[in-house]
Order: C-alpha cells, then structure tokens, then sequence
C-alpha cells in the first residue's frame, strides 16, 4: 500500500470519496482538491454531507452554488445542505395535498418523507446538477463529491416503478417510499448522472475507511452495493494509519490497525488500496488541510476539559439502578461500541442485585461476552438477516397479491433499505422486552426516531389508508408508548470524541425527541485523552478531543461518561471496570 498522492496517481475527472461518518471523507476530498488546485488546476468540491464541516474547514461561509476561495485561487467549494434540500423536497411533494387529503394522512406522508432515504434522494437531486451541467464539465479540471449516493439509492433511481404514480398512493409500512414522486422531470438528468457515476473514464469512487474493523465491513458492504449496479471503478484510502510507536498506547494502537488491516475483507484487497497517515490535529485551516497528505504536525492545544470531574460509566449504572429503569438502550452510530457498553450496563446492573436480560443484534455477542447466566444476566441474540427476511417475505407475499412485477421491483428495493432492516429488528426487540416483563432489559442497537414515528403512523392512519403494508405486531405496539415513559426507559448515547460522531449523534438525539423519547446519559467512547499516552501524536491528537468532551458535557448538561481507548478485547469481568 502507498501513501495517497495526487501528485503521482492518474485521476479521473469526477472523484467521489463514500464511507461512514467520522472516517476521514471531507478530510481527504479536501486536501485532494487543495492539492490539485495548487498545481494549477481547476477545481470544484461539492460536500452533500449532513454533518459536513466544510465551513470550518476553509473559514468561510459557503453556499450551494460555490464559493472561490481566496487562499486557492483555482479552488471553489459548493456546500449543499441535503437536510435543507429534504425538507424543501418534501413540501414540493405534500403542499399540493394539502386540504385536500385528511391531516392524519399528510402526517403520515410526511413521516414516510422523513428518513435518511430522503435526504440522500434530495443531495442526488442537488448534485446531479453539477455532474450533469456543460458548462461546469467545462469550467473546470476535477469535480470533487465529499460523499457519494450508496447502491441502495442509485437502484431506486433506476427502477421503472420508481417514477410511477404507485409511489404517491401506495406505501406498505417500510421506509422510502414516496421520496421520488415530483421529480418525473428530472428523469433523465438522474439516468444522465448515474450513467457518469459508473464510467471508469469520467469517473473513480473512493471508499474511505479506517483501520478498523467497523468501518472495513461498512467500505466493504457499500463495495459490493455500487459494484452490484455495475459501479466497480472504486478505489480505497486508509486513512489514519499509524506508522511508527514508542509507548504502550502507541504499540497497541498499532497491532490493532496491522490486525485489522491483515483481516480486511477480501473484497477490498482485491482493490487498488492507498494509505494516508494518522494525523495529530484536526483538519481545519488551509495549513493543516495542505499539511494533511504530506506532513505531520503535534501541536497540543492548551485547551482545559471544563468538568471538575468526569463521571464513569459506573455512575451511569448507580443511576439507571436508583431510577430503577426496566427498559435500556445504547444508541449511537455504528463502530462507536454501543455493544460493548450495553454488555458492560447488564454487568453492572446484575451485580447490583438486578435481574437483567441482554439482547444483542452483534452476532459474536455469545463469544465476547463471557457472561454466566446463573450470575441473573439472561441473553438473547437477535439475527438482524433472518428478522430481515422474515419481514421482506411477510410485506412481498402482501404485496404480490394486488401488484404488477413492475411495482414489486420497487417494493422489493425499498425493503432493502437501512430503515426496513429497523422495522424488522424492532419487531424482534418488541417480543424480547414483551416476555421479559419481570425484569431489567438492556438493548443494544435502538431503531431511530424516524423508524418509531413510521411504526406509530402506520399503527394510528392504517384504517385511514388503503394500502399494503407489514403488520405491527401486538408487541411493537405496547413498546411505542413505554419507550416514551421516562420512568421506565432510559436511552443512552454512545459516541466518540470527534466532530462526525458528535453531530450524528446530536441528529440521532433529534430524531428520538420528534418521536416523544428523551435521552438522558451520553456515553464518549474509546477516548486517547483517557488513557494519559506519552507519544507525542497520540498526545496532540488526544488535546484535540477536549473540544468535544466539553462539547457533549455543556449538551448533556454534564450527563455524560469517558471510557478510556482500549486495545484489549473487553470481555467477562472487564467489563465491569469500564
């Protein structure tokens, strides 16, 4: 693997960086286009990331047109605002309705125009423009996206169903549908737009990952996505590779990523793979978005964590067990450790006395979590595939009885997406926490609030829509409102101590408050500025995390835990030392 140079690797025209938040893509499209507009050439960047920080990044307001900057005089940057683009989409789509259908029934197509299918619909509607302009494509030398639409999106976009009026009148309890109807217009722009996104020649997709194990199996599901629509001209950037080490944090930091790196996905081995070095600081500034495919440089910020004390997930636990919650979830973003802090809560709370249930989605739960059950911890784990097929089956054999095939293609593309997989898990979640009544039930991996909201409006409208639709069982039901009893359930956010995870966790926090559920505890994970490191980098980058403890203290007026970064594996008895 070499390190990523734009100075010696053949690029091609549009460039898309994709990966899961918090790895590195606005990072590294930046300093791409830096770099490149350094060299003389013309470049745009165009960021449809929700979380972007673009603003940050160049110290300057932007707009969904482009902004120069002054700095780099070949480099103008364009911000799109996909939420701001979702919510203008979705009135274009509801308004006409208005007084004309019932109120319960606009909630409902409003609620089903509230996913994250929507919002990236809304970024694809945006940025096609860009790709698909003459007089852009002439303009400039490289068109830079800080992230790409996934597969799931780009299928929608190319199904014939897609387009039809059976969209604005028919919805069967899953997620996304509805977010294409009003833009039969834009038809050929979107075929236009796809067609450019998979031409090897025009264009390359470049996942961004981590050395970890996470964001690896999330580069290579949306690997095998975009591969499957015949979008293959990808490449891959590990960012924040750890090279060299002089302490025991930096020695175990770099075993972990050399075994992460060595496990990865033969599917991604089988691409041309580029490495960027970890990084100390943060990635805002031109200095340091120049510096960051280049050099490093430690600087450790004089910043103070303002809490006089910063309370352990311990005193998370002695207060879910004097509150005597029943029902618990750890929430957050995929690759925080939601399950790990979920196992480490039953722990505690059984040694507390309490009669625990776990239910874990991770399918190594069994093997992690060394826990004896006659210690009153029960588990159960649920398989998220099977839930999924199971429910996939139950909505197509519905749907089959009243629909053409054309109509089924779409039904089918919709179930295959993030959202379905929650209505599906949830239901199973339902059935847990239903038979265990007499106990504490501790979560891992909660539906968002917009999953909720879909399963409360397809509970309350269905008499008042006709359409074919995946029941709520008995259980889903009674779970709704006890979720949104604060005497007996408690949501705990888990997220890291950077700027991605923070703000997808304040978004996910959002989403739970529109469905009626309060979060009380946040919970940071895996923090260097825990573990009292002597390597200089690991140092400056650990300064740089103070930010955002102070950051998620002041949100969650001081309800917040740190658990230190690890390099072990935190199993059995570890647990309860978290």
């Amino acid at each position: 693997m070499e390190n990523f140079n734009p100075q010696t690797i053949a690029l091609t025209k549009y460039l898309f960086y994709t990966g899961k938040g918090g790895v590195g893509k606005t990072s590294t499209a930046c300093a791409t286009a830096v770099y490149l507009a350094d060299s003389g050439k013309k470049v745009l960047l165009v960021s449809t990331d929700p979380a972007s920080n673009l603003q940050d990044v160049f110290g300057i307001d932007l707009n969904n047109k482009g902004v120069p900057i002054k700095e780099v005089p070949n480099l103008v940057v364009a911000n799109l605002d996909p939420i701001q683009a979702a919510a203008e989409y979705k009135a274009s789509v509801i308004d006409p309705y208005r007084g004309k259908l019932p109120d319960a029934v606009l909630n409902n197509m409003e609620e089903q125009l509230s996913g994250s299918c929507t919002v990236e619909i809304a970024a694809f509607n945006e940025f096609s423009n860009f790709i698909t302009d003459e007089k852009t494509q002439k303009e400039y030398d490289y068109i830079i996206f800080d992230t790409a639409p996934t597969g799931h999106t780009l299928r929608m976009l190319q199904l014939p169903s897609a387009w039809s009026n059976f969209i604005s009148e028919s919805t069967h309890g899953a997620s996304c549908l509805g977010q294409l109807s009003g833009l039969e217009s834009r038809k050929e722009i979107y075929k236009k737009a796809v067609e450019t996104l998979a031409d090897g020649k025009l264009t390359t997709l470049i996942l961004v990952s981590r050395p970890e194990e996470s964001p690896l199996k999330e580069a290579e599901r949306a690997s095998k996505e975009l591969a499957d629509i015949g979008v293959t001209n990808q490449t891959l950037i590990m960012n924040g590779v750890l090279t060299s080490y002089d302490d025991n944090i930096s020695e175990s930091l770099y075993h972990k990523q050399q075994k992460a790196l060595a496990d990865m996905p033969q599917d991604l081995k089988s691409l041309t793979i580029y490495t960027v070095p970890l990084r100390a600081y943060n990635i805002t500034g031109l200095d340091n978005v120049r510096a960051l495919l280049t050099k490093d440089q430690y600087i450790v910020r004089d910043e103070k964590v303002n809490a006089k004390i910063i309370p352990q997930l311990k005193d998370v636990i002695d207060d879910l067990y004097n509150s005597n919650k029943k029902v618990i979830f750890t929430m957050g973003k995929g690759g925080v450790g939601k399950t790990t802090i979920a196992a480490a809560i039953a722990m505690g709370l059984s040694a507390r006395g309490r009669k625990v249930h776990l239910t874990t989605t991770d399918p190594a739960a069994h093997l992690k979590f060394v826990i004896d059950e006659s210690s009153g911890i029960t588990m159960s784990h649920i398989d998220e595939h099977a839930e999924l097929k199971k429910y996939q089956e139950e909505v197509l054999s519905k749907a089959r009885e009243t629909m053409s095939d054309e109509d089924i293609a779409y039904v089918e593309e919709d179930l295959r997406s993030p959202c379905t997989q929650e209505i599906a898990v949830f239901r199973a979640f339902a059935e847990v926490v239903e038979k265990a009544e007499d106990q504490t039930v501790v979560i891992d991996t909660a539906p968002t609030g917009h999953t909720l909201l879909l399963l409360d409006s397809t509970q309350s409208y269905n008499h008042e829509i006709e359409r074919s639709q995946g029941d709520i069982p008995e259980s889903a039901k009674k779970l709704l409102p006890r979720l949104r009893n604060t005497g007996e359930t408690e949501v705990i956010i888990v997220t890291l101590a950077e700027a991605t995870p923070v703000y997808e966790a304040m978004r996910l926090e959002e989403d739970l408050k529109r469905a009626g559920i309060a979060a009380k505890w946040w919970v940071i994970n895996s923090s260097l500025y825990h573990t009292a490191t002597t390597n200089k980098m690991l140092s400056a980058k650990a300064s740089n995390e103070i930010e955002w403890i102070n950051k998620v203290d002041q949100h969650a007026n001081g309800k917040f835990a740190v658990i230190a970064w690890s390099a072990d594996e935190i199993k059995g008895d570890k647990l309860l030392d978290l």
